[in-house]
């Protein structure tokens, strides 16, 4: 599980037929602070209608996302699984939303 903050949505006129009807997301591994980024940016398939600015669940695993959007053989990689209204850790309470990409 990566804890990431949501950039925005890809679009692509042509695609796969598993994608059709589906939003896939530009997410950025973040620190627990919801605010410090962690390595490249990558695509998720969105289970759950989070949007731009949202601290969400993702998953890197390509079984997880099969298991949840399709079959075996279906090409997801990464599915965002949740969105996160808060974060408590021994530093304090972190809300969900808070500041977007550009920490604003």
């Amino acid at each position: 599980m990566i804890l990431c903050r949501v950039l925005g949505n890809a679009v692509a006129t042509v695609k796969h037929p598993v994608y059709v009807g589906r939003t896939v997301l530009v997410v950025q591994p973040v620190r627990p602070d919801g605010d410090a980024r962690l390595g490249r940016s990558f695509l998720a398939v969105d289970a759950v209608g989070a949007g731009e600015g949202d601290l969400v669940l993702c998953s890197r695993e390509g079984n997880t996302a099969r298991q949840l959007l399709g079959g075996p053989d279906d090409p997801f990689h990464s599915v965002v699984l949740a969105i996160i209204d808060r974060i408590n850790t021994a530093a304090g309470e972190v809300r969900g939303p808070g500041p977007g990409p550009e920490g604003t």
